[in-house]
């Protein structure tokens, strides 16, 4: 494996885990808006059949994310590592 591919490799894999983090973040303030709705309006919450997410899933797609964004961050460390270690053995 090239240097150069382990570090965009890294790179998109945190890309991919902000992307997931705000939609989770957004999910997570779509379904508490509409349950302080609901609750301002003494309402039960949204039935089913409209499409808001659910928030647990959300949490759990939240913490995935964040194990997604250290995993890359030890992939752009290690291809640095290598990449010194290349540079020791050449200089």
């Amino acid at each position: 494996m090239e240097i150069q591919s382990a570090f965009n490799s890294g790179v998109q894999g945190l890309q991919r885990a902000t992307e997931a983090v705000d939609q989770a973040a957004a999910d997570i303030a779509a379904e508490t808006s509409a349950s302080y709705e609901a609750d301002a309006a003494n309402q039960a919450p949204a039935s089913s059949s409209q499409t808001i997410p659910d928030l647990n899933q959300s949490i759990v797609d939240l913490k995935v994310a964040d194990y997604q964004a250290k995993a890359s961050t030890e992939v752009i460390k290690t291809a640095d590592d290598n990449l010194g270690t290349l540079l020791d053995v050449t200089a």
